[in-house]
């Protein structure tokens, strides 16, 4: 027999009774909580500095490896959800990447901290579950904005801990805790709250609209036939996926630099405290509550008037204007004109990651999970390498700048170093507004069959559709 698709064909917020809406809802808080978490050390960076004593490069490198090991988790886990399904796939990495969120509250030396962010990075691959798990959820007609909502939802987690670790801190300081060491609670409270999230989501979610793939497989229904089984290694020779990869690492790769570094950034070339420094950049990220939505919102739009190729044709648009803001802002000495350029940069590099994950689900059906973790690891490769150009240029001129105003006073080293900062990080925001314009010309080179398009149409609503092969 053949079972036929329950998936969703819009996207109804307050309809609980829908499995759909309710995989979204959990599957978006328990991104939000991965992404809290990922993320949940850096407002405390100066206080982790001063208690173990972290060198400029140590502090670089922490944020180099928090991205390098969700390079690693992210093409791992794909398969595995291809394999074993989104809500196993979810419940253990939950529960397990809980341990280095707690454990780095125990940390005594900068090895041992520069370790457990390393290990923290694995829980940045719920993002690859979270897209996977909407992926097979919704319809052709509002996957894009399922994922990108989705998505941009859970990435608010890493603008959500600027506001509430320290809230967690402030309490966990009313109960008598010494200031200095209340980062440490925080991060545990985090990693508990984690574990939690993974227990609901083994209760709480399943599978597929029509049951986990446990259950399916017991009845037949899940049996796919070796020939339409999709080698890992084809996968990795279709080439649309690494221009795909390269697309991401453009994207949210960048945004995940641009974040990191904003806040420093904002205070040596504006001079803006750190309190007015933080709030915008917490700004910046609140943005994803609507600005990743209308990347899929308008991939699906384009997507409904021109096909495939349509959607191809709004990401390489948005991924141009991205660039274009990114390098504008780079060389902006004007606070008003930095902060719209800023905003600008915000918007489109967030409607770019939806944008991406509007595509993704058309390129191969039957390893969207392969495919989305391929994807997403280019995010982190793409973060990866722009925080290692801009560590290589900002800690040179950094101590460039602090050998020749030695002899000054502390006041002047610190001038001197904050300018020295500015200048590198300007350059280097340039360089990579260049790669992004170039990687949107890239893009153009995706292309789909006339059997892509014509499986690519639009479903429409309460139409039924196989989406599993007959059993036997």
């Amino acid at each position: 027999m053949s079972i036929t698709s329950q998936k969703a064909t819009a996207l109804n917020l307050l309809n609980f009774k829908s499995i759909p809406t309710r995989t979204f809802w959990i599957t978006s808080i328990a991104f939000f909580t991965c992404f809290f978490a990922w993320f949940g050390i850096v407002p405390f960076m100066p206080d982790v500095v001063k208690d173990l004593g972290l060198t400029p490069n140590q502090k670089w490198n922490s944020v180099i490896l928090a991205v390098t090991g969700t390079v690693f988790a992210r093409l791992l886990i794909g398969k595995l959800c291809d394999k074993y399904g989104p809500r196993l796939c979810y419940t253990f990495l939950l529960t397990i990447g809980a341990l280095p969120v707690i454990l780095i509250g125990f940390v005594q030396t900068p090895l041992q901290f520069l370790v457990c962010r390393l290990f923290i990075g694995f829980i940045g691959a719920s993002f690859v579950i979270t897209q996977f798990h909407t992926s097979i959820m919704f319809a052709p007609n509002i996957v894009g904005t399922a994922n990108a909502t989705s998505a941009g939802w859970g990435n608010l987690g890493g603008g959500a801990n600027r506001l509430g670790m320290p809230l967690i801190a402030a309490a966990v300081v009313s109960f008598g805790v010494a200031d200095e060491i209340a980062w440490r609670y925080s991060m545990i409270i985090a990693g508990i709250i984690c574990f939690g999230m993974g227990l609901v989501y083994y209760f709480f979610t399943q599978d597929t609209p029509e049951g986990n793939f446990s259950e399916l497989k017991e009845k037949g229904e899940l049996n796919i036939k070796k020939k339409d089984e999709i080698p890992f290694l084809k996968t990795l020779t279709d080439y649309r996926v690494w221009i795909l990869f390269i697309v991401y690492a453009a994207s949210f790769g960048m945004e995940l630099t641009v974040y990191g570094t904003m806040d420093d950034y904002l205070q040596n070339t504006f001079h803006l405290n750190r309190t007015t420094a933080g709030n915008l950049v917490l700004s910046f990220a609140l943005m994803n509550i609507f600005a990743r939505t209308l990347g899929g919102f308008f991939g699906d739009r384009f997507g409904k008037l021109k096909g495939l190729r349509g959607r191809v044709l709004f990401l390489a648009l948005i991924l141009g204007l991205e660039g274009i803001m990114l390098s504008i802002f780079s060389t902006t000495t004007s606070i008003v004109l930095g902060i719209v350029f800023l905003v600008a940069f915000s918007l489109t590099v967030q409607m770019a990651e939806g944008a991406t994950f509007s595509v993704v689900p058309f390129i191969n059906k039957k390893a969207i999970g392969s495919i989305s973790g391929i994807v997403g690891a280019g995010g982190n490769v793409g973060a990866f390498l722009a925080a290692l150009l801009l560590k290589s240029k900002s800690a040179m001129a950094e101590t460039a700048a602090i050998k020749t105003s030695a002899s000054l006073g502390e006041e002047a080293v610190k001038m001197a170093q904050a300018t020295a900062a500015s200048s590198a990080v300007s350059s280097g925001y340039f360089i990579i507004g260049v790669f992004v314009v170039a990687t949107a010309f890239l893009s153009l080179a995706i292309k789909f069959s006339t059997a892509d398009e014509k499986e690519g149409k639009i479903q429409k609503a309460g139409q039924p559709k196989p989406v599993y092969v007959e059993s036997k």
